[in-house]
């Protein structure tokens, strides 16, 4: 059985489990939040030495052939075009439809967060690995320790030889348990649809988000189903590019529902490399670099609800200023949130709150209760991003052994 089906089971049996149970029971509430956080801490369990051992292994080999720079510019660029591209989209929609004011709530202002961007910045390589591993956010500083270990090894291939081989058969082991680990989320899937399903009853039920719903939904579809195909067409002259959207079925099911991208990032690696065919040595390097800095997703999110924010705020219409501030910041804080898991569109729109001010510092607090919701598209819009992305880089630098559908995991 294909894997997104197995995936598609446990999402829909969730959904109904979220649906009938009793949510609005606190112990109930309690125990499927409890559950579905432990499938997300299962999910991401081989990240760290998987990163290890296959980002050395990788550098090592793209050094080797010489064709390290060649990847690292198309990685980069790829990164920084989708993340522009997805930014506008979601900046061009809101500004062409006006979606409905939201009624102004009356929370407490001390209840503001403080975020500084600097702290956001420097999360991104915390002080100590200790801290790296704590906070959860060790892929940076992992991806940059592999990549020295597997570029110090091509400087002396003939001492560096037992290493290199205790390193790639690592990186083949670890590879293989990850394989395992993303089987059996299938399964866990039932407790995180479940989660997701009973946290946004509330707001489907209620309607006050329904319009922005359907925004997202829609930039969702044009992004992912109409630009992401045409890219692939006209750019890597690829006369199939409906196969890489249907390799990205899974990676973005588990994404929108666990909202997750180093969740979703296991699953794009795997689809990556068993369904597209892109050779470890390009996949090893360029998925973990999407799920650090590839946030355009966060972007779009974190702009169109800043955007409905002033519009609930103030019925003056925006200024052109006030457009390119708005693009030019959701934009740099997508290169900031790597170190953000879950939530990072919330995140990015509580920091163009409180740094664009003028009395909007408790801007955000009008869609936390939405949260749920358009971080679940912003991670599902990444996790996207991440399979096209790669896909063109392993086209671009003849890393890739395309794969007939049948055979697609």
């Amino acid at each position: 059985m294909k894997i997104w089906i197995k995936y598609i089971i446990g999402i829909v049996l969730g959904i109904l489990a979220g649906l009938i149970l009793p949510t609005e029971s606190p112990a109930v509430q309690a125990a499927i939040t409890s559950v579905s956080e432990f499938v997300m801490h299962f999910g991401r369990y081989t990240i760290l030495p998987l990163i290890l051992f296959g980002v050395s292994s990788a550098v090592y080999t793209l050094r080797s052939n010489k064709n390290i720079v060649k990847t690292s510019f198309w990685t980069v660029a790829t990164i920084i075009g989708s993340s522009f591209l997805v930014a506008a989209v979601g900046l061009i929609s809101i500004l062409i439809v006006t979606l409905p004011r939201i009624q102004i709530t009356g929370e407490k202002i001390t209840e503001l967060a403080t975020i500084d961007i600097k702290a956001l910045v420097m999360q991104l390589l915390p002080y100590s690995s200790f801290d790296a591993l704590a906070g959860g956010a060790f892929l940076l500083p992992a991806f940059i320790f592999a990549g020295f270990a597997g570029g110090g090894c091509t400087t002396d291939e003939v001492s560096s030889r037992p290493v290199i081989a205790f390193i790639q058969s690592a990186s083949k082991l670890f590879y293989s348990i990850m394989s395992f680990f993303v089987d059996w989320l299938s399964v866990g899937m039932i407790a995180v649809a479940a989660c997701w399903m009973s946290s946004t009853k509330a707001i489907f039920a209620g309607g006050i988000f329904t319009p922005l719903t359907l925004m997202l939904l829609v930039d969702f579809i044009l992004i992912v189903v109409i630009i992401y195909p045409l890219i692939l067409r006209f750019l890597c002259k690829d006369l199939r590019p409906w196969h890489v959207l249907y390799a990205t079925i899974c990676p973005v099911l588990a994404a929108f529902f666990s909202g997750d991208s180093n969740l979703a990032l296991q699953i794009n690696w795997r689809h990556g490399r068993e369904s597209l065919g892109i050779h470890s040595d390009v996949s090893d390097v360029t998925f973990p670099l999407f799920s650090i800095f590839g946030r355009g997703g966060a972007a779009l999110a974190s702009s169109i609800c800043f955007v409905v924010i002033l519009r609930s705020y103030s019925p003056l219409g925006l200024k052109i200023f006030d457009v390119m501030w708005i693009f030019v910041m959701s934009f740099g804080l997508s290169f900031a949130l790597g170190a953000i898991p879950q939530g990072a569109s919330f995140v990015a729109l509580t920091v163009l709150c409180t740094v664009y001010s003028r009395g909007f510092d408790a801007g955000y607090l009008l869609l936390r209760p939405a949260v749920p919701v358009f971080c679940s598209f912003a991670a599902a819009i990444d996790a996207a991003s991440a399979m096209f992305g790669s896909y063109i880089v392993g086209v671009k630098t003849q890393r890739i052994q395309h794969i007939e559908l049948k055979h697609y995991i």
